[in-house]
């Protein structure tokens, strides 16, 4: 719905030619709307306004719309970004208001199938560089220090209406349409590189289904904002775009897996700022993926890969695409991790 505006039937029109292409992912509600208001059939809210009653109404309204389509049925529709900041409790905090919500909507309102923030990883409670910034900001628990899950549908930040419970949040279906962070102060283009392939690593391990990273490119349009992107302005790429172009090309994979495997790794006395994620190519081999958040020094770290005799090749993508180590017959291995990924490809013996 863009920035401030209410044309539901523009959208769905709209969507009906991406859908066509095959090109439509999701709906999004609007942006938020607490930085710009709407005038929907008659009824301002957000903004300024005392109410979101017209950015409910709104939100119901574009929801059905897609959800009677026979051609857009199927697919989801993201909430609007911002809930939190609801001036009088319309239930944007919930995909669907439950029962005894007490919220001025009724019960049963359907709004979304997922929840969407914006939580960027450096924000005016947490402004300053530590250990697992990009961590935390996908935290969906009271624990984060950002703009995130918990401060728009758990207690909302503005007014502390209600929502789901952290248990809730855990399993809620949730997408990020904006995250990133600036190249300014002690965020250097190198640090702002390392930032952004930790996010969509962090982002996954913590159950988010999208992430849209702010900006590819950075704006020439407005001003500030000029720094956050992959890209200058003149189109010539950042650290963030060679390192993430040579992470994708590491973890490429065109088959599928019929039935995924196990790896029984471990990491000994695994520290705070170290994390992993396991995946698995479609020729069996795993790839074991782990990154450190540590601001300064590193970490040293043991990781046993619960396999013996295995071949094993690993990659650090702020170098390149080529394997920097080869070790074989091994059944663990030491590594000293700072503040980005390494990937590590399994290959059992016998394969």
């Amino acid at each position: 719905m863009v920035s401030g505006g209410v044309n539901v039937k523009k959208l769905v029109e709209t969507g009906k030619v991406l859908a066509e292409a095959g090109a439509l992912l999701a709906f999004e509600g609007n942006n938020e709307p607490n930085n710009w208001g709407i005038s929907y059939q008659g009824e301002k809210g957000g903004g300024r306004e005392p109410s979101w009653m017209a950015v409910g109404k709104l939100q119901r309204d574009l929801y059905q719309a897609v959800k009677s389509d026979p051609v857009l049925a199927n697919y989801p529709v993201w909430s609007i970004s911002e809930p939190g900041a609801q001036r009088d409790n319309v239930g944007l905090q919930f995909l669907t208001i439950p029962p005894g919500a007490q919220t001025l909507m009724p019960d049963g309102t359907k709004y979304a199938d997922f929840a969407n923030v914006h939580n960027y990883i450096y924000h005016p409670h947490s402004p300053y560089a530590a250990d697992n910034k990009v961590w935390d900001a996908a935290d969906p628990t009271a624990a984060s220090e950002v703009d995130g899950l918990f401060g728009n549908f758990g207690i909302t930040w503005a007014r502390r209406f209600r929502g789901y419970t952290e248990e809730q949040l855990d399993m809620l279906p949730r997408v990020t349409t904006e995250t990133g962070a600036s190249i300014e102060g002690p965020v250097t283009e190198e640090i702002h590189s390392r930032i952004l392939m930790n996010l969509y690593l962090a982002q996954f391990k913590r159950g988010y289904a999208y992430t849209s990273v702010y900006l590819l490119r950075d704006r020439t349009d407005e001003d500030g904002n000029q720094s956050f992107g992959f890209y200058k302005p003149d189109y010539s790429p950042r650290k963030a775009a060679i390192y993430l172009h040579n992470f994708t090309t590491i973890l490429t994979d065109k088959g599928t897996l019929a039935k995924p495997g196990q790896l029984n790794f471990t990491i000994a006395d695994q520290p705070k700022t170290v994390h992993d994620l396991l995946l698995q190519r479609s020729d069996g081999t795993f790839q074991l993926i782990v990154w450190g958040e540590r601001l300064r020094g590193q970490d040293h770290v043991t990781i046993n890969l619960g396999v013996t005799g295995t071949s094993v090749k690993i990659y650090d993508p702020t170098i390149g695409v080529e394997p920097i180590q080869r070790p074989t017959n091994v059944s663990s291995l030491e590594l000293e991790l700072g503040n980005h990924p390494i990937v590590i490809a399994i290959s059992p013996s016998n394969q």
